[in-house]
C-alpha cells in the first residue's frame, strides 16, 4: 500500500476518465473512503451526471456535500482516511458564481492541500488546451482555473494527465 500522507492530483479533459481513475486510485486503501463532492444538482443534466457519479461507486464511500467550504471539509476529516475530492473546476465555478474572490479562495485551499492528512486525491478539468474563450467571463474561467491547477499541481506529490482514459504520470 502508498504512503499514508499524500496528495495525488488528477487532471484533465471532459470524459477523459478522471474520476474513474482517481476512484481506483483510492480504493487500493481500505475503506471507508470520504468522497468530497463539489457538483451541486441545478439542472437534469447535473443530476444525472451525479446520479452516474455516485451509481459508479462501491459500498464504502461517505459523501460530503461542500459546494464551496472544500478546506472546511477537508479539516473534518479524520486523521489518515482517504479522500477524493471531486471536482475543483465545479468548486472554482461555484465561487465564481456565487461572486467570491477566487483569488484568495484557490490560496486557502492550496495551502490546506499542502498539508494532506492522510492519502488525498483532487480531481480537476484541464480546460486550457481548446481555442480562446469568445467572451469575458469563460475567459476569467479558464485562466482561474489554469492559475488553480498549476497551485495544486506544485503541491501534489503526484500528478496525472487523462487522456483518453489513459493515465500519464506526469509527476
Amino acid at each position: 500500500m502508498p504512503d499514508k500522507a499524500l496528495l495525488t492530483f488528477v487532471l484533465g479533459g471532459a470524459r477523459s476518465g478522471k474520476s474513474s481513475h482517481a476512484e481506483t486510485l483510492v480504493t487500493v486503501y481500505p475503506a471507508p473512503w470520504v468522497y468530497i463532492a463539489t457538483a451541486q444538482a441545478y439542472g437534469d443534466e447535473m443530476r444525472e451526471r451525479i446520479a452516474l457519479h455516485r451509481a459508479r461507486r462501491l459500498d464504502g464511500w461517505q459523501t460530503v456535500e461542500a459546494p464551496l467550504d472544500v478546506a472546511d471539509a477537508l479539516a473534518a476529516v479524520p486523521e489518515g482516511r482517504p479522500v477524493l475530492l471531486d471536482c475543483l473546476t465545479l468548486w472554482l465555478s461555484n465561487h465564481m458564481l456565487a461572486e467570491h474572490e477566487v483569488e484568495t479562495e484557490s490560496h486557502r485551499l492550496a495551502d490546506v492541500l499542502s498539508r494532506p492528512r492522510g492519502p488525498w486525491f483532487v480531481v480537476s478539468n484541464e480546460v486550457g488546451l481548446g481555442i480562446v474563450p469568445d467572451n469575458a467571463l469563460a475567459r476569467k474561467f479558464r485562466d482561474a482555473a489554469g492559475r488553480l491547477n498549476q497551485a495544486v499541481a506544485a503541491v501534489s506529490d503526484s500528478v496525472v494527465f487523462m487522456v483518453a482514459g489513459l493515465p500519464m504520470r506526469v509527476k
